[in-house]
């Protein structure tokens, strides 16, 4: 595994790691540790920048999914200072997934999320 592969895998973990922490500091913490502090992130219901706006894109997520987890799907992939990856919404409670996609971003020198951008594959109906 190349120290590239390494640097992909570390922010996708930390991004998941952001969106699945569900306490208020936890969150904030995460998404600073995961995203640069001019990052940003868009999607098809989404389009902000900066920690704050971030971390209320997740919490909000966390309101319209309570008791859902976001898990990776497959390897990350990357070159540069890119890196995509897939993902889906588990229900924890019955393991079903009504949401999927995936995300492609880009990183800072450091590391860290400088840009996010999020493509929805399976949306329930309504949501």
């Amino acid at each position: 595994m190349s120290v590239n592969t390494d640097r992909y895998e570390t922010a996708a973990a930390r991004y998941f790691e952001a969106w699945n922490a569900t306490e208020p500091e936890a969150l904030g913490k995460a998404v600073a540790e995961a995203w640069a502090p001019e990052g940003g992130y868009t999607d098809p219901l989404a389009d902000v920048s900066g920690h704050a706006q971030i971390t209320a894109v997740i919490a909000a997520a966390h309101q319209q999914f309570p008791g859902f987890v976001f898990r990776p799907l497959g390897a990350v992939d990357g070159h540069h200072d890119t890196a995509r990856f897939d993902w889906e919404l588990v229900n924890e409670a019955d393991g079903s997934a009504p949401v999927a996609g995936f995300d492609v971003v880009t990183l800072s020198e450091d590391g860290r999320i400088l840009r996010v951008l999020g493509f929805l594959d399976r949306v329930p109906a309504g949501a």
